[in-house]
């Protein structure tokens, strides 16, 4: 199975290095000298990285063959992809890779459905679950502890326990409070 690992930034200096938006959360692992990736657009690859280091806290990295400023310049916007075992799984074991937790039921911690795992957003604060509810609509999730309670692959689904509003319906809520605050109407 292929992973988008880290896209090419902007050259540095005028020895062929760049900067990299790393996209994995194991770049010692899958950006690390002698590695071996695939790009997309797959006619500028595939890619032997040479050297690493961590400059401004900005990872740069040098490909065999690229020498210079220009060749670097020329690899910008182009998408590292790795390699990796459909069944292998991160270090940490509350970590998972997004291929693991697509197509996950999702299940309130009392049982009821909310849907399935149609994709996962990765924000700056946190990552979210696009969940698509069996009737077509979608209900974002957010990938935080308090929230999501428990990732069984076994049983291929996700718990959560959502705070009020999060996956209720506007109607469901409007009525609510209006039982609650007990206007006559």
């Amino acid at each position: 199975m292929q992973l988008v690992v880290a896209r090419v930034g902007r050259a540095h200096g005028i020895k062929g290095e760049v900067t990299v938006e790393v996209r994995t959360d194991e770049p010692e692992l899958r950006l690390g000298p002698g590695a071996v990736l695939a790009t997309d657009p797959a006619s500028t690859g595939p890619l032997t990285i040479e050297t690493g280091r961590v400059h401004s806290g900005r990872l740069l990295l040098r490909f065999e063959g690229v020498r210079d400023r220009n060749a670097a310049e020329a690899l910008r916007n182009t998408l590292l992809i790795a390699e990796v075992d459909p069944d292998e799984k991160p270090e940490d074991p509350d970590e998972y890779y997004d291929h693991q937790l697509m197509d996950l039921d999702v299940v309130t911690v009392d049982g009821t459905e909310v849907g399935r795992i149609t994709e996962i957003s990765h924000l700056p604060s946190q990552d979210l679950f696009v969940v698509e509810r069996p009737d077509g609509t979608e209900v974002l999730i957010p990938f935080v502890e308090e929230i999501v309670t428990e990732i069984d692959l076994a049983e291929q689904r996700a718990v959560i326990d959502p705070p009020p509003g999060l996956i209720d319906d506007r109607a469901e809520i409007d009525s609510s409070q209006d039982d609650a605050s007990g206007d006559d109407v």
